[in-house]
């Protein structure tokens, strides 16, 4: 387990990076050691990795003592929160180890059924979850901007959300996408699973003004833009986020392990660790 060299390995933050071997368990990792008051506790990985065994932090050219395992219980002994960018049903397993445990889970994973969301959402009453499509601290921001928007624009105004990603992302629309998406229908007392557009092709016939529709567009190295469109009558309202790197996202887990020091179960959202709950 990777210690300063003196002080008391309490009061630092013990964390497990899921998928470590990935883009984005080496940013967070990268994100883990440069932090004051974080510690890199486990590294977990499918066991077909070709890393495992080897230490976590050695794609930095550094050593954090801490080996990249695809075993729970040798990954999570040290750890007091798992940080978990996976796929779904890796997070799910990782879930039950946390569980089991009594390990805490910021889960960035997106691509949930809602029986799998329920499953997430069970577990929080045994232990403290955040979870977001999106750990961004400034797309969570435009999602407090887009409440906003939502409700003064409520009327006459159509809704668009154009995400666009790299050509790997296996999931459309975009957890990001399908959040703001969320957003934006609670904050017209809509159901977004009845107004919802996922796709246009052919004679579709006039727009229903009370829809929100979604387009996805995947290619090259884009790291993630999403734009919400609310179009009126003469007018035109954009309101856009983009990323540049991955390190946003890892900046943002982290200040949700922050967070979650001070719970002890429950399900969260980056709302809840941001202050942006009304």
């Amino acid at each position: 387990m990777q210690l300063p060299p003196s002080g008391d390995p309490q009061s630092y933050h013990q964390v497990a990076v899921a998928g470590a071997s990935g883009r984005m368990g080496h940013m967070l990792i990268e994100a883990i050691r440069d932090a004051q008051d974080c510690r890199l506790a486990g590294a977990l990985d499918i066991p077909s990795s070709p890393t495992i065994g080897n230490d976590a932090a050695a794609f930095l050219g550094h050593a954090s003592g801490v080996p990249v395992s695809s075993d729970f219980a040798t990954a999570l002994e040290h750890a007091q929160v798992l940080i978990d960018f996976t796929r779904p049903e890796g997070t799910l397993a990782h879930l039950k180890a946390c569980r089991e445990r009594g390990v805490k889970m910021v889960i960035g994973t997106t691509g949930f059924s809602d029986a799998q969301k329920q499953e997430i959402a069970d577990a929080g009453r045994d232990i403290a979850i955040v979870m977001a499509p999106n750990m961004s601290v400034g797309v969570n921001v435009t999602m407090k901007l887009l409440e906003m928007a939502a409700k003064a624009l409520a009327t006459g105004y159509d809704i668009e959300i154009i995400e666009a990603h790299h050509r790997h992302k296996v999931d459309a629309p975009s957890g990001t996408a399908l959040k703001m998406g969320e957003v934006i229908a609670q904050a017209l007392g809509r159901d977004l699973k009845q107004c919802a557009v996922y796709a246009r092709e052919g004679v579709t016939g006039e727009r229903d003004p009370s829809t929100i529709g979604f387009s996805a567009i995947r290619g090259g190295d884009i790291v993630g833009d999403h734009t919400v469109l609310f179009a009126g009558t003469g007018e035109r309202i954009e309101i856009t986020h983009k990323s540049a790197s991955r390190s946003t996202y890892a900046q943002g887990s982290l200040r949700a392990v922050r967070f979650l020091a001070e719970q002890q179960k429950g399900l969260f959202d980056m709302f809840d660790v941001l202050g942006l709950r009304t």
